[in-house]
C-alpha cells in the first residue's frame, strides 16, 4: 500500500508539502524532526489529507500531478 499525503504548515497556512510514503505517520514524525530539507524550514507540519493506493504506478503519477502547477491549485482550493 502507497500513501499520498499533503502537509500543511502550522507557522504558514499558505505552506504545503506534497509526498510518497508507506508510512504517513512516521513520515511526519520525520518532516517535524528536521529530517527533510524541503520541509524543515516551515515545521511543524501537521497532515491535512492522506490518500491510499493499492497501485503503486498511480500513487506516483497523483504525486506527480499534485505537485505540478494544476494540482498546487488543487490543494490550495480543496484544502
Amino acid at each position: 500500500m502507497k500513501f499520498v499525503y499533503i502537509l500543511q504548515s502550522t507557522i504558514n497556512n499558505e505552506r504545503y508539502y506534497t509526498g510518497l510514503t508507506n508510512n504517513p505517520e512516521k513520515r511526519l514524525v520525520e518532516h517535524n524532526r528536521g529530517d527533510s530539507i524541503h520541509t524543515n524550514k516551515y515545521r511543524p507540519w501537521k497532515l491535512v489529507n492522506v490518500i491510499s493506493f493499492d497501485d503503486t504506478q498511480k500513487a506516483f503519477d497523483f504525486e506527480r500531478y499534485l505537485k505540478s502547477g494544476s494540482g498546487r491549485a488543487f490543494i490550495k482550493k480543496h484544502f
